[in-house]
């Protein structure tokens, strides 16, 4: 009984280490411009854009890009704990 339980953790451990590793639990804003990052190790915070807090992800995108241009905006989202949610711009590092 006991081997059968260490197998099954063991599986359930190896699961969760591939799910986490694959960037399946990132976040859901997508990249966005006209050379979008593709993952969120390529981004850095450029600054907010405060005419789409509270809004979509889409929204905040096109504000980055009217404020700041593409490139260099590639990753836009609307994150945080504040209500509403701030608007963050963000660049490529690499």
């Amino acid at each position: 009984m006991a081997k059968n339980l260490n197998s099954i953790s063991f599986t359930v451990l190896l699961l969760v280490l591939v799910i986490a590793s694959t960037g399946f639990l990132k976040s859901e804003a997508a990249g966005c411009g006209t050379n979008p990052c593709t993952s969120t190790a390529q981004i850095a915070f450029l600054d907010e854009c405060p005419d789409a807090h509270g809004k979509t992800n889409a929204e905040c995108c096109t504000c980055c890009k009217n404020k700041y241009g593409s490139p260099p905006v590639c990753w836009a989202a609307v994150e945080g704990s504040d209500i509403p949610k701030h608007c963050h711009c963000y660049k490529r590092i690499i």
